[in-house]
């Protein structure tokens, strides 16, 4: 668990990451005062709001780079690479509210009826990921909540998040695993 001034920082950093992007086209490079755990490899995600609505959403759904970088790394693909949105714009920036989400590391949920999903889904506390053959989707816990959605609406929306039928999480060659994720806003 990191701490609220982890968080803080880390939201900082993202700040600046995306700030240093739009005005110089290059990458922020690590702070010198970035403490020593900030550099183990998490999955993260930085998701950006105008006027509380999604406004971009990127992550590091594998622990493949430093939290510290990854950090930077997606608060500048959510700013300007992510395909849902027009890039960032630097007016624009000041009315962005950013959100890091840390993510635990994935856990298989197993049921001997795949019905039982809909049970062990814990809406607020749980992201999923969904995987089938070569598709992959993942949903933060925070996607159910805003959208008041129930367990099977969230399982049937990360189904189609991994381009999938909404209903695959009913299928015996459907994975469906659990993740928590600690959020900074």
């Amino acid at each position: 668990m990191l701490s609220n001034d982890d968080g803080k920082y880390l939201i900082r950093i993202a700040k600046q990451a995306i700030e240093n992007y739009l005005e110089k086209g290059t990458k922020l490079d690590i702070p010198k005062d970035c403490p020593d755990y900030l550099k183990e490899k998490l999955r993260v995600f930085v998701t950006l709001n105008k006027n509380e609505e999604l406004r971009g959403c990127i992550g590091y759904p594998e622990p493949i780079a430093p939290l510290i970088d990854a950090t930077i790394d997606v608060a500048i693909s959510a700013a300007v690479n992510d395909p849902r949105f027009p890039s960032l714009t630097k007016d624009e920036f000041k009315d962005i509210d950013i959100e890091v989400t840390v993510l635990t590391k994935p856990k298989l949920l197993e049921v001997t009826n795949p019905n039982d999903y809909v049970k062990k889904v814990n809406i607020g506390e749980d992201g999923l990921i969904i995987e089938k053959r070569f598709n992959k989707g993942l949903l933060l816990s925070q996607v159910a909540t805003e959208y008041n959605m129930d367990s099977k609406s969230f399982l049937d929306n990360t189904c189609l998040k991994a381009g999938l039928n909404s209903n695959c999480w009913l299928e015996s060659d459907t994975n469906i695993f659990t993740f928590q994720g600690q959020t900074f806003k």
